[in-house]
C-alpha cells in the first residue's frame, strides 16, 4: 500500500484572502473549487493551489509557499513521521469540512507537508466529491 499518494497542493501566504480570491481567479481563469473564512483552493491541473491568510505566520524557510503530500490516514502519517525522526513544523489542523494539513521540518531543513482532503479530485476538472465544482465551466464556486 503506498502511503505518500503524490503532490496535491502547494500553499501561498496572502495578506488578503478576499483580494487574492479576485486576482488569483483572473490568473488562473477559474473560481476555486474550495472556499472557507481561512483557507481556498483552485483546481489546476489536476493539483491544487492554496491561499491561506495565517501561512506568513507559519512558514519559516520556504519563502511563503509549502508542497503538501497527499495522504488517506493523516494522524497515521504524523505518527509515522514523528518516528522517522521529522520535526513537527505545524500542529494538525482542519481548515474546513474535513480537510487536514500538518506540516514537519525534515532532517535537512525542509518543510514537508501532509493533506488529507476528502474533496480534492487528482484527475482535475470538473464534479468533486462532495458536490463541490471547479472551474468556469460548470459555472459554480463554492
Amino acid at each position: 500500500m503506498e502511503r505518500i499518494l503524490g503532490l496535491r497542493t502547494v500553499v501561498y501566504g496572502v495578506t488578503d484572502l478576499a483580494e487574492a480570491r479576485s486576482w488569483y481567479s483572473r490568473v488562473l481563469e477559474r473560481e476555486p473549487y474550495f472556499e472557507s473564512d481561512c483557507y481556498m483552493g483552485f483546481d489546476v491541473g489536476g493539483f491544487e493551489l492554496g491561499l491561506n491568510p495565517d501561512a506568513r505566520n507559519v512558514i519559516s524557510r520556504a519563502d511563503g509557499v509549502i508542497a503538501y503530500w497527499g495522504v488517506t490516514d493523516i494522524a497515521t502519517e504524523v505518527e509515522r513521521l514523528n518516528a522517522l525522526g521529522a520535526r513537527q513544523h505545524g500542529e494538525t489542523v482542519d481548515v474546513g469540512e474535513g480537510i487536514l494539513m500538518a506540516s514537519f521540518l525534515d532532517p535537512f531543513g525542509n518543510i514537508f507537508g501532509l493533506i488529507e482532503n476528502p474533496h480534492f479530485n487528482p484527475g482535475g476538472g470538473g464534479e468533486q466529491p462532495g458536490g463541490l465544482s471547479a472551474g468556469p465551466a460548470n459555472g459554480a464556486s463554492q
